[in-house]
């Protein structure tokens, strides 16, 4: 009897582990469906086919030149997020090169292809000029006018001014499909590399083509925070007067002159209307949260505590809230204030939480967490996602080395950030549930990277 009884508790207990982890598993489900919903991810994924454009001309340039154009669309939808793209291995062994060439059925086809929309055209080169067509049209439709998109595009024949063009298109078939959504072929990383010696402001296009440095200053720039409309980025540099915001004009490609503030200023941000900078200063001691013009004008102390209060971000849809870091409480923890500095509230509730960074939707935070703090506590800088109104939170990485510095991509679909988990710290992106990670750098170290607003 006594081992019948036994045996029912650990037959019980076993039902309860199993039950427990359904639960567990089924709110890690819901949470991924939360978030997914959340950044325009949860949608059903239009199959997406995207023949290699045809050779227009005779020009020897073609060759290469259709590569740049073909690699770069092809990569450029299958980062979107939102297509299944049908591999070129099921693809039709004729291929159109314009309307007339197509035959749906051959695309529609299913099993395989079994597409639902299909991206061709060509590329020609003459006298040193490319001129490419581009179009989308639906395959499964019975319409008279299957017609999506069309599109041509005139350049120099570059593989850069090709590379542009590719990105062009590419965002036009993402606006298209993707609910309204412009694309973020043609945005730009803004990041700190120590490759050429000192850490230095760099730059690159989305995915990671394109890495150049923007200063040559020498020394030890911080923080990258390009303006929303482009032309400036803001940045803390250790210049002759200490550590100071610095600001580069991409109209005049040169430093420009800012004012100095006093004691050390880091981490601005920029409103989004690009009329304010938010910033850590210690011009009055402790480090502080400030705003101030776009020029340096009229600053405005926001929190007046012993802090340290450091990392502003603005929210980059309404300009009405600032999270920042604050060491108020011991720990560095994250939290948010109206912009006038009131209603000041803490989000996280443990360990040692930095570099929030605001979703373009204004409903999300990201950020760095490392919950479990201190000797002998396992864990480690993993990057969460929280909303803001119910202090839901999903961790997106896992254990993975420190990651740190997330930021968003301005079709609020995709995360960028950095992580040591190849031995240096190097930048990576990742769709905003976590999912299909890219390294994008590869040379020396690269930190703090911030994505343009579009």
């Amino acid at each position: 009897m006594e081992q019948k009884s036994l045996m029912k508790r650990i037959a019980a207990a076993r039902n309860h582990l199993v039950l427990f982890t359904i639960l567990i598993l089924a709110a890690t489900a819901a949470a991924q469906d939360w978030i997914r919903t959340g950044t325009g991810l949860g949608v059903e994924k239009i199959r997406l086919a995207a023949s290699d454009f045809k050779p227009a001309t005779q020009d020897p340039k073609n060759t290469d030149l259709l590569k740049t154009f073909n690699d770069t669309l092809f990569n450029d939808l299958d980062n979107a997020g939102i297509f299944d793209l049908v591999s070129k291995s099921f693809y039709p062994l004729q291929v159109p090169g314009q309307p007339t060439e197509l035959k749906a059925a051959d695309w529609s086809a299913s099993p395989a292809p079994n597409a639902s929309m299909l991206a061709f055209g060509n590329l020609g080169v003459a006298a040193d000029k490319v001129t490419v067509q581009g179009w989308l049209y639906d395959v499964k439709s019975t319409s008279t006018s299957p017609q999506v998109l069309g599109k041509q595009y005139n350049d120099n024949a570059t593989a850069e001014a090709v590379r542009v063009i590719a990105h062009k298109f590419a965002d036009e078939i993402i606006f298209r499909l993707g609910g309204g959504i412009p694309g973020i072929a043609e945005s730009k990383i803004y990041f700190v590399s120590k490759r050429s010696g000192n850490k230095e402001i760099w730059a690159m296009d989305y995915d990671s083509a394109n890495q150049h440095a923007v200063t040559h200053l020498g020394t030890i720039s911080l923080s990258p925070r390009i303006s929303p409309d482009g032309s400036r980025l803001a940045f803390s540099a250790n210049n002759k007067t200490g550590w100071d915001v610095t600001m580069y004009s991409f109209d005049l490609n040169r430093i420009v002159s800012f004012p100095h503030f006093g004691g050390m200023n880091f981490s601005p941000s920029w409103s989004p209307d690009g009329a304010k900078l938010a910033l850590s200063s210690s011009r009055n001691g402790y480090p502080n949260i400030f705003v101030i013009d776009a020029s340096g004008g009229n600053p405005r102390r926001l929190t007046s505590g012993q802090g340290p209060d450091i990392s502003p971000i603005w929210n980059r849809k309404t300009g009405a809230q600032i999270a920042f870091v604050s060491g108020r409480t011991g720990l560095p923890q994250i939290y948010t204030m109206e912009a006038d500095g009131t209603n000041v509230q803490r989000l996280t509730d443990q360990g040692y939480a930095v570099s929030p960074n605001w979703a373009p939707n204004g409903q999300f935070l990201t950020f760095s967490w490392m919950r479990k703090y201190g000797p002998g506590e396992p864990g480690s800088n993993d990057l969460y996602l929280m909303d803001i109104a119910s202090k839901q939170w999903v961790q997106l990485t896992h254990d993975a080395g420190r990651n740190d510095s997330p930021c968003w991509s301005p079709d609020g679909r995709h995360i960028v950030f950095q992580s040591h988990r190849t031995g240096t710290d190097q930048i990576f992106s990742m769709l905003a549930d976590g999912t299909n990670v890219k390294q994008l750098t590869f040379s020396g170290d690269n930190s703090q990277p911030d994505w343009s607003w579009k």
